[in-house]
């Protein structure tokens, strides 16, 4: 990593968040979807972004891979990249939040201290942070595969995978888990947007 930036002072602006939120009526917020690769994490929140859209929400899904093909797209998968992956995405998360943006966030962030640290990101800025825990056993994610990931791991082409290399920390208190192995995509992307409607993040009725 390069050295730390120095000599750098906030600017403060003149529009408070209040006032882009009043043009979007609706809070700025992050939704952070963590879980095992193959647990539905990015199929959960591509519903989400849709259903939030029709429904008249500014919202942007911002997945981890999609990420690693340009602002991340210099990290690996060390434990020490992964925190750094982290990082950065919480970064955006909560920046899009100022704007007044419903971000939503799916990447494995296997790590209870670095998705604690986004959590804290959010709460320095006071911005809302619901933690979702797509939970569903590693038998079922790996019968999913559909990245073909896990059978790589397996065949020892990919290192530093978590669920078999490195271990995945789950969520000790997570706003809202969800079993994709025991609901629909849609009933669990309906269970979010209930979730943003009783933290006021959305209004019930538009």
């Amino acid at each position: 990593m390069s050295e730390k930036s120095t000599n750098t002072t906030w600017h403060q602006g003149s529009v408070a968040r209040t006032e882009r939120e009043r043009l979007l009526g609706q809070r700025g917020a992050t939704v952070w979807f963590t879980g095992l690769s193959g647990s539905g994490k990015s199929t959960i929140a591509v519903a989400v972004e849709a259903h939030l859209v029709r429904a008249g929400r500014l919202c942007y899904r911002v997945d981890g891979d999609n990420l690693r093909h340009g602002l991340n797209r210099n990290l690996g998968f060390s434990p020490d990249d992964r925190s750094e992956n982290v990082r950065r995405t919480g970064e955006v998360c909560r920046i899009l939040g100022d704007v007044g943006v419903i971000a939503l966030a799916s990447l494995v962030s296997p790590f209870r201290a670095d998705r604690g640290m986004v959590r804290a990101l959010h709460e320095e800025w006071k911005l809302p942070f619901v933690e979702v825990y797509v939970d569903v056993p590693l038998a079922v994610a790996e019968s999913r595969d559909p990245k073909g990931l896990y059978r790589k791991a397996r065949a020892g082409e990919i290192k530093d995978f978590t669920g078999i290399h490195q271990p995945y920390e789950a969520p000790e208190v997570a706003e809202l888990v969800l079993d994709s192995s025991a609901m629909s995509v849609d009933v669990a992307a309906a269970r979010v947007v209930e979730a943003l409607k009783a933290r006021g993040i959305i209004a019930i009725e538009r």
